[in-house]
């Protein structure tokens, strides 16, 4: 079996907006007291969401262009994203640490230019 999808995100230009969009079309409870990477999101605007076994979140912020993304989970970023480069994908984000967490993310597009992200302990 392959490496597992541990992470969503959906991110905009006004996180609250969004927010309140999603909590009330899905019932979605989003929790913003959590840090994230300045480069996911603008601080206190990341609503974390616990979905039916797949954690997400919902953010962003005026700098964050919109987009939709899921996260593969990894047990080394930096060397996942070198694969990933190496093999016709092109980095956009990271290795970044979020901020007081155990938790390493980036970003990279695919050669069709589909955002992924990767995260990690390391």
């Amino acid at each position: 079996m392959g490496r597992p999808v541990v992470h969503f995100e959906i991110i905009g230009t006004d996180p609250a907006r969004l927010r309140g969009y999603y909590g009330e079309l899905f019932g979605w409870e989003l929790d913003t007291s959590g840090p994230v990477s300045d480069q996911v999101s603008e601080p206190g605007s990341y609503g974390f969401v616990e979905t039916d076994g797949l954690p997400g979140g919902v953010g962003g912020g005026a700098a964050h262009e919109p987009h939709v993304v899921f996260y593969v989970g990894v047990p080394d970023v930096a060397a996942a994203l070198a694969a990933a480069e190496r093999l016709g994908g092109t980095r956009r984000m990271g290795p970044d640490r979020a901020p007081g967490r155990d938790l390493v993310v980036a970003h990279f597009a695919d050669p069709e230019g589909n955002l992924i992200g990767l995260a990690g302990p390391a």
